[in-house]
């Protein structure tokens, strides 16, 4: 039996973090949203368990941020160890104090972060359906009808807008007919979660590069850690069939770790892939449904949340009649392009670490620990290490929503971090929304400009920190809902935030 169901603003494909997160945020900007999932219910294993300091920025604007860092382990430190020894000792702390709030990369299993998306999702009235499963569906060009099996029902769902966070294996994506362009590695991962013994420190992440092995050591609990490593030899045509004794174990060894319990094993290939668009009309492809990389910086769960945040001012803004449909293709224009360049960047991570040959090996384990230990005192290396890694140097500065500059900040540009005085410039980040920051004095012109349009004006009394964080005395910066900078001028001129709106179709009034 075919029962129709009315319209909802989006529908949402998939409950992992992505699809959560994308509903989380569309729920918070008055949205409507739906959201089917073809499981039965949040994931019960641990898997990617890094969270970035970005990501930990942008929970901040849902209140969410705090209760993250108290359910996980912060992980300010990294040791890199070869041979045996620990060749170079990595603060993350001092390296991002200046950069961001959040300087250190969280450890959060993946199954508790699903649990407390869920309870978050409930409180604003959001249900998940589960064991839902999307059968087809149509783009009729001015709203999207899918078909979808639950309880043995075959049901209509009606959305203006889909969204397919359905993982690497996407049906959506498959629907779609899109291209998944990359490959797969030759070599086999194995994942551990195991109660560990012989860590010098609790919040220490170990990286241990030795001669044909290679295993990271994430400590994320009391006693737990989550071990990676890879099967490079013949053992990999078996993978499925493996235990964790049956893997290497010379890495863990030469740290003088000793693993008393192993709670979860499993083993996996690792492709490196983008599809070649993220947007087909009404439909759209965020995280694993869209690019899958190598798990080298704890990058992928980080990249497919802000896949989501992107995508979904833009949506809100148009049901809201704030801007036009045309908004919606820079979601592929921004995001498309970082996912691309991570997928290079941690393609070579991964061939790095796991390469196989005497030079090689020798490159590994003596030059690469012993470049990295002298480059990390260097304070501008260590700083541009952490930007990386924690993804606070992500920009987008070819959008077509990317304009101007002010001191060094350009248009694209996340805003940068200063506090003073215990108060920080992200505090007002919390309202989802356009808002004006100037950091100096505003004038007449932009104070009565920011109240006839009803944007919010921050304005922050200028300090030295303000210079060295690359801000301009007096520059007027439009940010976006998202927190980068959308407009940077030096000379705060309303006639050019007439223009950069108009030029864009974009309008800060709520005209749905």
């Amino acid at each position: 039996m075919n029962k129709e169901i009315g319209m909802d603003d989006v529908l949402i494909v998939g409950a992992g973090p992505t699809g959560m997160v994308l509903a989380l945020w569309l729920t918070k900007q008055g949205v409507r949203v739906r959201m089917i999932d073809r499981n039965t219910g949040p994931g019960t294993t641990s898997r990617a368990m890094a969270v970035q300091a970005r990501t930990l920025e942008l929970y901040r604007q849902l209140d969410m941020a705090d209760a993250v860092i108290a359910a996980g382990m912060e992980t300010a430190s990294m040791n890199m160890w070869a041979r045996g020894q620990r060749r170079a000792h990595v603060s993350l702390g001092e390296a991002g104090e200046d950069v961001t709030q959040y300087p250190f990369v969280l450890t959060y299993p993946q199954d508790r972060h699903e649990r407390l998306l869920v309870q978050r999702l409930a409180a604003l009235g959001v249900e998940i359906e589960r064991e839902t499963e999307l059968r087809d569906f149509t783009d009729h060009g001015d709203h999207v009808e899918a078909r979808v099996t639950k309880d043995g029902t075959e049901h209509v769902y009606k959305a203006t807008y889909l969204a397919g966070c359905d993982g690497a294996r996407s049906p959506v994506r498959h629907a779609l007919g899109n291209q998944f362009e990359g490959g797969t590695y030759k070599q086999v991962f194995y994942v551990a979660d195991a109660e560990v013994s012989g860590l010098d420190t609790a919040n220490e992440m170990n990286v241990c590069l030795d001669v044909s092995d290679f295993v990271m050591v994430m400590p994320y609990d009391n006693g737990q850690c989550r071990l990676i490593g890879v099967i490079q030899d013949e053992r990999a045509e078996r993978a499925e069939s493996l235990t964790f004794e049956d893997v290497g174990h010379k890495a863990i060894d030469s740290m003088g770790l000793k693993v008393d319990k192993v709670n979860w094993f499993s083993t996996y290939r690792v492709h490196h892939r983008v599809t070649d668009r993220f947007r087909h009309g009404r439909v759209f492809l965020l995280g694993d449904a869209a690019h899958v990389h190598s798990p080298a910086g704890g990058q992928g769960m980080n990249t497919g949340i802000q896949d989501a945040i992107n995508l979904a001012w833009k949506i809100a803004a148009v049901v809201k009649g704030q801007a036009s449909d045309s908004l919606l293709d820079s979601y592929d224009l921004e995001r498309r392009p970082f996912a691309r360049k991570l997928v290079d960047t941690t393609d070579r991570l991964f061939t790095f670490a796991t390469v196989q040959g005497g030079f090689a090996d020798f490159v590994r384990t003596r030059i690469a620990p012993t470049l990295i230990g002298t480059a990390y005192r260097i304070d501008s290396v260590r700083e541009m290490m952490f930007r990386l890694i924690s993804q606070t140097t992500l920009s987008y500065d070819d959008s077509p929503l990317s304009q101007g500059k002010a001191g060094s900040i350009e248009g694209g540009d996340r805003l940068p971090w200063v506090r003073i005085d215990g108060v920080d410039n992200h505090a007002p980040l919390s309202d989802i929304g356009w808002q004006v920051h100037v950091y100096g004095a505003a004038a007449p012109a932009l104070t009565g400009w920011c109240q006839e349009h009803g944007v919010p004006l921050h304005v922050f009394d200028w300090t030295p920190d303000h210079k060295k964080a690359g801000l301009a005395k007096d520059g007027l910066y439009l940010v976006r809902p998202d927190t980068w900078v959308g407009l940077a001028l030096s000379d705060q001129s309303t006639a050019a935030l007439d223009a950069y709106l108009g030029n864009r179709s974009l309008s800060l009034e709520n005209r749905a």
